[in-house]
């Protein structure tokens, strides 16, 4: 059975538990939430069911919170978020946005919309350029985790596949439908992480293009040594910035 609403009571809490931690077992989940395995358990169902979420033996993608060995047996199942649970947790105002840099793009053309998105971005390195700057380059890419974090991304930090990298892995984006439909948003992200970590990174999926994550892949400095883990607070104060009203799932 598909459903294409809202997440609400419950259930909610589970969703919301694996969008911001990223692929995870019913028992870390548990362990997450205080709640019993068996709730959880009853829970994960009902969003496999409605398609919100999907069941595997491994994470298709970045870390995932898994039980601790347990011997001979099947390992326990790890649970993800679908596109449909994705889009649940949404913003409003996709289709506004999208219209509105249609209108852009027909009447002043595809430069505009590239100015406006390197505009959009410029004002999270206007944010935060000078505390990543200050930092040395080993610690700016955890910095830039936490920094995602407090905008609302639900970022990680892992290990890059073989050799001195690490991938910052974006398990939400509030602008991955109106992304999919001009990339500019997210070339123009790409650029102002390679300006705020001071090094060239590359773009590996996005969520805008149906990828399970946004991931960006950063070299890391010669010589260093850094165990990436997940990084789940924000360490960073930011220059002020007006309040702004974000839409919450009731819990």
């Amino acid at each position: 059975m598909k459903s294409t609403g809202r997440l609400t009571g419950a259930p909610a809490r589970v969703a919301r538990a694996l969008l911001e931690g990223g692929p995870q077992t019913a028992a870390a989940l548990a362990e997450r939430l205080d709640l019993s395995t068996t709730a959880v358990r009853r829970h994960l169902d009902a969003l496999v069911e409605t398609g919100f979420a999907e069941a595997g033996e491994r994470a298709p993608y970045g870390p995932a919170a898994v039980d601790r060995p347990r011997g001979a047996g099947r390992p326990a199942k790890v649970f993800t978020l679908t596109t449909e649970g994705r889009d649940a947790f949404e913003q409003q105002y996709d289709d506004l946005a999208v219209q509105a840099l249609r209108y852009l793009a027909d009447t002043a053309g595809d430069d505009a919309v590239d100015a406006f998105a390197r505009r959009r971005v410029s004002e999270l390195e206007e944010r935060y350029g000078d505390s990543l700057g200050a930092a040395g380059p080993e610690e700016r890419p955890e910095l830039l985790v936490a920094v995602l974090n407090d905008e609302g991304f639900a970022a990680s930090l892992v290990d890059g596949p073989g050799g001195p990298a690490v991938q910052i892995c974006q398990h939400h984006c509030p602008v991955s439908h109106v992304a999919a439909e001009f990339p500019a948003l997210c070339e123009a992200e790409t650029e102002a992480f390679s300006r705020l970590l001071g090094t060239h990174v590359t773009r590996l999926a996005t969520l805008a293009h149906g990828d399970g994550v946004c991931t960006t892949l950063v070299p890391r400095p010669a010589g260093a040594h850094h165990e990436a883990r997940p990084t789940t607070s924000g360490s960073i104060t930011p220059v002020p910035r007006p309040a702004t009203a974000r839409q919450e799932v009731s819990p």
